[in-house]
């Protein structure tokens, strides 16, 4: 895949003061992209926007585009 995270989502978002139990029960985050989240997956682009927002940053602070090895 050529674009991945530049940084552990998750992670920041705990530092944030954002649990996955909090970020469930209020229902910013749904289930299933708190999975792809923890899988290094991508999500929508309004989760990313949610994200953003908590994190108070940009989406180029948190993934990137990576050249595929040809």
């Amino acid at each position: 895949m050529a674009i991945r995270y530049k940084v552990d989502v998750m992670a920041a978002l705990k530092e944030k003061g954002y649990s996955s139990t909090k970020i469930r029960e209020e229902k910013l985050i749904g289930q299933s992209y708190l999975q792809q989240l923890r899988h290094g997956e991508l999500v929508s682009w309004k989760t990313l926007d949610t994200i953003c927002s908590l994190l108070e940053c940009q989406p180029g602070d948190l993934v990137e585009y990576v050249k595929d090895a040809d």
